[in-house]
């Protein structure tokens, strides 16, 4: 039985416009609380026409919504500062009401040769795991400075203010490797597993990799949450239009998911359009969806506001029922 259902958008927005991007995205994030949907995540997309700070645009959120969880999938700890993301985190996680679920990912900035000079031009940066220790030691309020106390005027304290309890047990590691299901484990943080896995063995079947990472994870931290990101389509109440080219969307991106793709070898999932009733079939089939309880379906990056409406719609009145799930309350 599905407990939680979600939805993760990107926040496409038009260069020339970019303010209507983004009413789109939090119009979405409304509707999404409307319908009674339990969380809303938003991705980075940084120097590209998406949305670059979802901390800001959640920030937002908290004022125009009440009950919905908002979180990041994710932010990529390599473009952020641990001890100032903390800040806001804990600033907008405040403002919500403790609704906030930061989901952070490691590794170096894409197109890292590129950005370099104006990212990171004086410093050598480590974009191991070790930069998420330095965020979960910020907010979880762990000193960060050996002084505290009062410098004329000024009260100074030697851990990250604003503090807000309860948000470290909020935080999500994504993760699409074996060793980032275990990490996110042992360091007591919840996991995000998306639509891509890496094939780091001699296995290619996505969802019995996906499974593998998701009881490595739970191995090492039983209590933990786990929410999983395939994209899936519901056309109940599509247009015969938007159906159209749903399935051309789906079917442009499937022969990526035959085999590993590229040195790190990423498997990616298929999109899955159909009814809803089709769809709920095809996720029992579902290895890893099986043993989760929490999704966070992802909507397609390209298309239209309509769009995206008709689908949420969907999902919560024909998918999520179909799948055990009951909306929240108001």
């Amino acid at each position: 039985m599905l407990r939680k259902l979600g939805f993760l958008t990107i926040g496409l927005f038009d260069e020339r416009d970019p303010r209507r991007g983004h009413e789109s995205a939090l119009e979405i994030i409304e509707l999404g609380e409307r319908l009674g949907l339990d969380s809303a995540w938003l991705r980075h997309r940084h120097l590209q026409f998406g949305i670059s700070s979802p901390v800001a645009v959640l920030a937002a959120a908290t004022q125009r919504t009440s009950r919905i969880e908002l979180g990041t999938a994710v932010t990529p700890l390599a473009w952020e500062n641990p001890l100032r993301l903390a800040e806001d985190l804990a600033t907008v996680d405040l403002l919500s009401g403790g609704r906030l679920n930061p989901g952070v990912s490691v590794g170096p900035p894409m197109q890292f040769e590129h950005v370099k000079d104006a990212l990171y031009p004086d410093t050598d940066e480590d974009f191991s795991y070790a930069r998420v220790e330095r965020l979960l030691r910020c907010v979880r309020g762990e000193p960060v400075t050996a002084f505290r106390g009062t410098v004329g005027f000024e009260e100074f304290s030697d851990r990250v203010q604003p503090h807000s309890p309860g948000l470290a047990s909020r935080l999500w590691y994504g993760g699409g490797s074996l060793r980032s299901a275990e990490w996110a484990g042992e360091h007591g943080m919840n996991f995000l597993t998306s639509s891509v896995v890496k094939a780091e063995g001699p296995e290619e079947d996505f969802e019995r990799i996906q499974l593998s990472h998701i009881r490595a994870f739970r191995d090492r931290h039983p209590a933990g949450r786990v929410s999983q990101g395939l994209v899936v389509i519901p056309t109940d109440s599509a247009t015969a239009g938007q159906a159209a080219r749903y399935r051309d969307y789906a079917a442009k991106r499937l022969p990526r998911t035959a085999t590993p793709q590229g040195p790190a070898r990423l498997m990616f999932a298929p999109d899955i359009v159909g009814s809803s009733a089709e769809i709920a079939e095809r996720l029992h089939e579902h290895a890893a969806f099986r043993e989760i309880d929490e999704v966070a379906f992802a909507l397609p990056f390209t298309f239209e506001h309509d769009d995206y409406v008709q689908i949420l719609t969907d999902m919560a009145t024909h998918l999520g029922p179909a799948l055990g799930w009951r909306p929240a309350a108001a």
